[in-house]
């Protein structure tokens, strides 16, 4: 027992000794050097986002890490001009906007107040359309060129062949009108009201062909016959009238491809600028256009593109006439699809 008790004394004895040491040795002394702390460390630079928050107040900071995080949406882009794939195209050297406000006249055979060409400018223009073969070849040799053009289309022309129209305007180029028949409105026989009716009425069926847009408000009379009282209407309806500088004259029997192209740079060489009539409504025309574009090319011309500030509404009283001559249903049977309305039911 007694053995067992000093045992037990030494033991005890060991380990206040054991303890003294420790503190002796690690207790902090007067004289020494405070330990190293994180705040004595140098400061080290925050990332952006974090500095952000730093600057904060705490109902901020709070407001913010409370928040899913989020990636803002890439730019958009810049809306950028087609691409041409030919590096050595006409192309168009610049576009103008017209203010049709009163029903102004251009082109120098019968207009002369207004002159905004520029020397070696051109106006590509295209009457009596829309036309199966020739319309397509016009536009192709255009789309070929890198180049726009002017179409005034008639009425009637664009009631048989809405889907070349459709073809003009999706290629980007302006689409006027030229009446509903291509009547002459200085004919003995025509009145006023005739005269109105074929301006309005090739104005509806053309905004009908197009399917939707607008044509724009331009207008040229068919054999560039004028006359004061249908001038007074398209001024009261705000419809600019075309005349021309350079009459191709393409209509004629006599006429062929190359008579176009050597009829077209004969005068512009001499005049040295102009709006030039054409017809995409003629084979020969449409034969000649790659030609006469590579030599407006090879003599430095440009091409202006014309473009309307507004465009032009049809009359609803014209609308209803069109819709009535053409048979048009009056329900919404032609949107159905043909499968739902016909079927074939054996063979």
């Amino acid at each position: 027992m007694r053995n067992a008790l000093g045992l037990m004394l030494a033991s005890l004895v060991a380990a206040v000794a054991i303890a003294g040491i420790w503190y002796w040795t690690s207790a902090p002394r007067a004289d020494a050097a405070p330990p190293k702390t994180m705040a004595a460390r140098p400061a080290e630079p925050l990332p952006p986002a974090a500095a952000n928050l730093a600057a904060r107040d705490d109902v901020q900071i709070t407001a913010a890490l409370g928040k899913p995080a989020t990636i803002a949406p890439p730019p958009v882009p810049a809306a950028q001009k087609p691409v041409c794939s030919n590096p050595d195209a006409l192309g168009v050297g610049r576009v103008v906007e017209i203010d049709t406000s009163g029903g102004p006249g251009f082109g120098f055979e019968h207009f002369k107040q207004l002159d905004f060409l520029e020397p070696k400018e051109v106006v590509l223009t295209f009457d009596d359309g829309p036309w199966p073969g020739n319309t397509p070849a016009v536009l192709k040799a255009l789309d070929d060129e890198c180049t726009k053009g002017l179409f005034f289309a008639i009425g009637k022309h664009a009631t048989f062949h809405p889907e070349i129209l459709r073809q003009v305007y999706a290629a980007g180029h302006t689409v006027g009108t030229h009446t509903w028949s291509h009547v002459n409105l200085n004919g003995k026989k025509m009145t006023e009201q005739m005269d109105k009716d074929e301006i309005e009425k090739g104005i509806s069926a053309v905004k009908w062909a197009l399917g939707g847009p607008n044509p724009a408000p331009f207008f040229r009379f068919p054999e560039l016959q004028h006359n004061p009282a249908a001038m007074a209407w398209l001024g009261s309806r705000n419809v600019a009238m075309f005349s021309t500088d350079v009459d191709s004259f393409d209509f004629r029997k006599s006429s062929s491809p190359d008579k176009v192209v050597t009829t077209v740079m004969t005068k512009l060489d001499k005049l040295g600028k102009g709006i030039i009539l054409m017809h995409d409504f003629q084979k020969h025309t449409a034969d000649a256009l790659p030609t006469l574009l590579r030599r407006l090319k090879e003599g430095g011309y440009k091409v202006v593109q014309i473009k309307a500030k507004t465009e032009l509404a049809t009359l609803p009283e014209y609308d209803a006439a069109l819709a009535k001559d053409l048979k048009l249903p009056g329900t919404n049977a032609s949107t159905r699809p043909v499968s739902s309305i016909v079927q074939t039911v054996s063979k």
